[in-house]
């Protein structure tokens, strides 16, 4: 676990990471009949197959987060799919387009259904992959749409959220969540107040899902994105990076996986 947090630090910091093994490639893939343009990273060096997750990005679209981290998970021993819900990888330099660009896709479920399928297809064919074995992790909007698709009975072993919005308007019913869900929120986020959690919590209990929920106190919306602090700066918005509730989130997310498919060698 020591190693993955060195990693994550280096990736934070935007050094190499000096592990030539893990590859990332863009791949392009379509949704009817959109093209997304998505990003697969894998230890080459692996020759077992293994697990894949995929990577939902924030509401900026597919950036270099999202990339980022679909890296450090290749680094893990996975394969990842850094994956494209706007079309064309399309991203936003503004909050005003970020949020267009969300409620686009978030209210209209089955075109969400329809893009988080295309990539998992994609995933589930690479020859790097394990049959059946696939998970989800999502950023902000991301986070949402994860676990939305988890509501929706995807074919998912798990599914985590870090700092996304909780509210559906489609809960979760008893039988059909696949997922196990693992949720990482801050307790001072205003976008996932604790009425929000405690809805999320009453929510999964009645459906009987198996989950689990770390609230981290001080931690703001975004507390995983370094560049948290640089966009509440420039547009004002209740958004933090927090380094002690990142690591800490991404040492449990690690835990997490392996309590879906073991540890990886």
């Amino acid at each position: 676990m020591r190693h993955i947090l060195l990693v994550l630090a280096a990736l934070i910091l935007g050094v190499s990471t000096a592990q030539a093994k893990v590859v990332g490639k863009e791949v392009t893939y379509t949704a009817n009949g959109v093209t997304m343009k998505g990003y697969l990273a894998y230890d080459k060096d692996i020759k077992a197959k293994r697990p894949g997750i995929l990577v939902v990005h924030e509401w900026w679209g597919h950036n270099q987060f999202a990339r980022k981290r679909a890296l450090l998970l290749a680094g893990m021993g996975y394969t990842a799919l850094a994956v494209d819900m706007y079309g064309n990888g399309k991203t936003a330099d503004h909050p005003d387009d970020a949020g267009k660009f969300a409620a686009e896709v978030s209210k209209n479920m089955p075109v969400a259904k329809a893009r988080f399928e295309a990539a998992m297809k994609l995933l589930a064919k690479q020859p790097t992959v394990a049959p059946g074995q696939i998970a989800a992790i999502g950023y902000c909007f991301g986070g949402g749409v994860v676990l939305n698709m988890a509501r929706a009975g995807e074919d998912l072993k798990g599914v985590a959220s870090f700092h996304g919005v909780l509210a559906t308007d489609s809960p979760a019913q008893k039988g059909k969540v696949k997922a196990k869900i693992a949720v990482f929120t801050g307790e001072d986020d205003p976008m996932v107040p604790k009425e929000q959690i405690r809805a999320f919590t009453k929510e999964m209990d009645d459906a009987g899902v198996d989950f689990r929920l770390t609230s981290y106190p001080g931690a703001k919306h975004s507390f995983t994105n370094p560049d948290a602090d640089q966009y509440a700066k420039k547009f004002n918005l209740p958004v933090a990076y927090n380094a002690e509730a990142d690591q800490d989130s991404w040492k449990k997310l690690g835990e997490f996986l392996d309590s879906l498919f073991g540890p990886r060698p």
